[in-house]
């Protein structure tokens, strides 16, 4: 059991002025393994004057120094990696093997990646009659979603303390552990007061406090496109810099030609890791209508290894959907897929009663219309659409068919695919199984977001351009 019951502002824990806290809940088995303070608008106050009066220094700050500072950081974490492994597996459900891959070697990768970045990033550019510098932008309000609890923590406070900017975090009220530990950490390695700051609360009393505030100059949030929405309207109405990274429906576009088996196991894994709680993951599989069947025999076989269960036994590949909220949600879903009229090639209605734990098996349609709501909308659990099509230009088009463009793929031979990855509207395109690279860009085009998150192009979104003549 782990309970908190003190927020981190100002260097020092400090007791929530409501005096309550949250309950942190497991959802394989329902239990309850820990709380954390339930912050308010005063605790935001409080952190964002904190991180205004730190703001000037830790601006003047050199970065090498910044940089040691965040080294340490890193060696806590390292040094507490299995904790941090077991938080995941119990606070979100993740199966352990997946929580170490995923939840903490990943993020941790992030983070010795900014720090080197920063060994080489030119904070002053040289132009033919100016000097322009890279400056920061100030005190930054960071919102962090459920489903990448330490991972997305990772993608916003790290560049942002390395560009010299103070940081109010606020992570999300049903998997909030990882950032406690982590803000030990900065304690740890003797971090300056005010610098980093992490509220716990319920996003609609912390998240919109931050949003609002008038000495928080940027927000940088991640989560559904509904939330975003509300929290970036907040934001602007003061002009805040505001960077969203939001939902998505992406496509997984299978060509004529392709290797059909790599393709669905990458669709599936895509889909199915994190019980298909991600915001990138392929949940449109787009097939060519004469390999249809070819396809779906193999969706059916592949499915069969993976394990649905407990995410503490090491068989299991799909761990327990985060909550009850996000149980009911997927199966409402289903139950509109079937009504809708689309076919079910595999997988059961999940029971109105959960049971001991919010599991679900995969669940795949077929015969899927783009125009069906659940081609649409995002419903963030394993389940896959199979859309078929009869030309590649039609392919295009259903992928493009979309109010999001976060993520995608394409499977076929090499110089086609290529071009179908350049005409789709989304940030991120895989070709034929293309490797992940911890420097590209991440980031949406239309409702899925504003801004990027990555590598140098992630350093950049925390910084402002002043021009020099």
């Amino acid at each position: 059991m782990m309970h908190f019951d003190k927020l981190f502002i100002d260097g020092s824990w400090i007791e929530p002025f409501s005096g309550e806290v949250i309950e942190v809940e497991n959802p394989a088995n329902r239990s309850v393994v820990g709380s954390v303070p339930r912050g308010g608008e005063v605790d935001v106050n409080l952190a964002v004057e904190a991180a205004s009066r730190a703001f000037p220094k830790w601006a003047a700050t050199p970065v090498q120094e910044r940089v040691r500072l965040m080294q340490s950081v890193l060696e806590y974490l390292e040094a507490n990696r299995e904790q941090l492994i077991d938080i995941e597996v119990k606070e979100l459900g993740a199966p352990r093997d997946w929580a170490e891959r995923a939840h903490v070697k990943m993020p941790i990768g992030r983070l010795k990646n900014y720090i080197k970045l920063m060994e080489t990033f030119e904070f002053e550019v040289q132009l033919e009659h100016s000097v322009v510098l890279k400056e920061p932008i100030g005190v930054v309000g960071c919102i962090t979603p459920w489903n990448y609890p330490l991972g997305q923590v990772m993608q916003k406070i790290v560049p942002a303390i390395l560009c010299g900017n103070t940081v109010v975090l606020k992570p999300s009220q049903m998997t909030p552990l990882s950032a406690m530990i982590l803000a030990k950490g900065i304690e740890a390695a003797g971090m300056p007061k005010g610098v980093f700051n992490l509220v716990t609360g319920k996003a609609g009393e912390v998240g919109n406090a931050l949003a609002k505030h008038p000495k928080v100059d940027m927000i940088s949030f991640t989560g559904s496109t509904s939330a975003g929405k509300e929290v970036g309207k907040l934001a602007l109405d003061r002009v805040k810099k505001v960077a969203l990274e939001l939902g998505g429906k992406s496509a997984n576009v299978i060509l004529e030609g392709a290797d059909y088996e790599a393709a669905v196991r990458s669709g599936l894994s895509s889909c199915y890791d994190n019980t298909g709680q991600t915001c990138a993951a392929w949940t449109r599989m787009i097939v060519p209508q004469n390999r249809k069947k070819e396809i779906e025999d193999l969706i059916i076989a592949v499915t069969k290894e993976y394990v649905v269960g407990d995410p503490t036994n090491p068989q299991t590949n799909i761990g327990p959907l985060a909550s009850r909220k996000q149980y009911d949600k997927v199966r409402k879903y289903v139950e509109l897929g079937i009504s809708e009229g689309a076919t079910v090639l595999l997988g059961e209605v999940p029971a109105v009663e959960p049971g001991e734990g919010y599991y679900v098996k995969p669940f795949v349609f077929t015969d899927v219309d783009n125009k069906m709501t659940i081609a649409q909308e995002e419903i963030f659990g394993p389940v896959i659409c199979v859309i078929p099509y009869d030309t590649v230009e039609e392919a295009i088009e259903i992928a493009n068919d979309s109010i999001y463009g976060l993520a995608g793929a394409v499977f076929g031979p090499e110089e086609e695919a290529k071009r179908v990855a350049r005409s789709m509207r989304t940030g991120t395109v895989y070709i034929n199984n293309g490797r992940r690279d911890v420097n590209a860009p991440f980031g949406g085009y239309k409702q899925s977001g504003i801004g990027r998150e990555g590598g140098p192009f992630g350093v950049e979104e925390f910084l402002e351009l002043k021009a020099t003549f």
